[in-house]
């Protein structure tokens, strides 16, 4: 087995086998599976488990570098690949400040373990029902967009419970997916990035003991886990999609050349090269705000994040749709490749916070308000 190899040396390698058959699995809503294979064998998932855990150590940073390279050639599998690294990358934090994380850190490290996460859909409230019972609660929900989940190891998830005493609040938990209970739904047919595998997770009645609840918070309220979630995740998610606009922005640039005579093309050239790199600078930012995750652990730094998200997710759409236009009729036709791009650049909006949910919150903050507190 190789153990830890350079990414970006390895993304040479894996890039181009993972780019063929990518209009075949999209049409057919395949999940990249066997691209999960590759990545084991590599010991990619257990990547930025620190070294003294039995990981490779390699920097938040070099992750996000990799996970951009590796959306030139099969955005599905480096979006997928994304939502287990940022579920890595929190527990690394968390460890490294004191925090539970180890435990987790130590399963992906001995077996390449696959985390799925269903966080982002949950966000403050999350969904699903719990009861007490002797050792634990038993969980029946329905998770949506489970990235990754036909290769699940761990389910890295929440729900809400009405504690007697307390009140409302949201269990976060994890749980085997070969605990009895768990299974997915088939119903991952999307506008774009079919390959990916989001499918729903099913819970029905599932038992998770006590000592699997990694936090209890309340609902609807901003806590401070998600400064840490946000920092950790937005860098390594939105990496993903300006590796989409820079792959959009090479196949314009290339059917533009051919269409020299046209006196439109170089304004929009002109055009494409701005809002590409309005997007490659916000990305590059988030990621030195994360700082190889030694930031701190507050609400202007997850903020900060949550504004370039948007910055980054509106101008990677311009930046596809401008290539487009750039490469004239010849990418209206699928075989071209911009087509798919142009859907798999729209899941961006879908990654909290949407746009306007960010500009509320970052609006409140601005007032000197609690970012979600009388939310509509």
């Amino acid at each position: 087995m190789t153990r830890f190899p350079d990414l970006q040396a390895l993304v040479q390698i894996v890039g181009p086998r993972f780019a063929a058959g990518a209009a075949e699995r999209d049409q057919g809503d395949v999940f990249v599976a066997d691209h999960y294979d590759i990545l084991k064998e590599h010991r990619v998932f257990s990547a930025l488990v620190p070294a003294d855990l039995g990981g490779g150590g390699v920097r938040h940073s070099a992750m996000c570098a990799f996970l951009r390279q590796l959306a030139h050639y099969c955005p599905s599998t480096a979006l997928a690949l994304s939502m287990h690294q940022h579920l890595v990358a929190a527990a690394v934090y968390n460890h490294r400040n004191g925090r539970p994380g180890k435990k987790l850190l130590e399963r992906v490290a001995a077996d390449e373990t696959v985390l799925i996460s269903t966080g982002a859909n949950d966000w403050l409230e999350s969904n699903g029902a719990a009861d007490r019972v002797d050792g634990g609660f038993r969980i029946s929900a329905r998770k949506p967009f489970g990235s990754g989940s036909p290769k699940g190891g761990i389910l890295v998830t929440s729900t809400p419970y009405h504690d007697p005493k307390e009140g409302w609040q949201v269990l976060h938990f994890t749980v085997p997916f070969s605990v009895p209970g768990v299974a997915l739904a088939d119903d991952w047919q999307t506008l774009g990035m079919r390959a990916t595998g989001s499918r729903t997770i099913i819970l029905d009645n599932v038992f998770v003991p006590d000592d699997a609840i990694a936090l209890r918070r309340p609902r609807g309220r901003f806590h401070p886990a998600w400064n840490v979630i946000l920092a950790v995740a937005m860098p390594l998610i939105m990496s993903v999609y300006a590796g989409v606009a820079e792959a959009a922005a090479a196949i314009g640039t290339d059917h533009a050349n051919k269409r020299q005579g046209d006196p439109t093309v170089p304004y929009l050239l002109g055009e494409l090269t701005n809002e590409l790199t309005t997007a490659q600078l916000a990305v590059d930012d988030m990621v030195r705000l994360a700082n190889d995750l030694d930031f701190a652990m507050t609400l202007e730094v997850a903020n900060a994040i949550l504004v370039r998200k948007t910055i980054v997710a509106e101008h990677v759409l311009a930046t596809v749709e401008k290539a487009l236009a750039a490469a004239g009729g010849a990418g209206f036709y699928r075989k071209t490749g911009l087509e798919r791009l142009l859907r798999d650049a729209h899941g961006a909006q879908f990654h909290p916070l949407s746009s306007k949910r960010q500009h509320r919150f970052t609006g409140r903050i601005a007032l000197g308000l609690d970012p979600i507190a009388d939310a509509a």
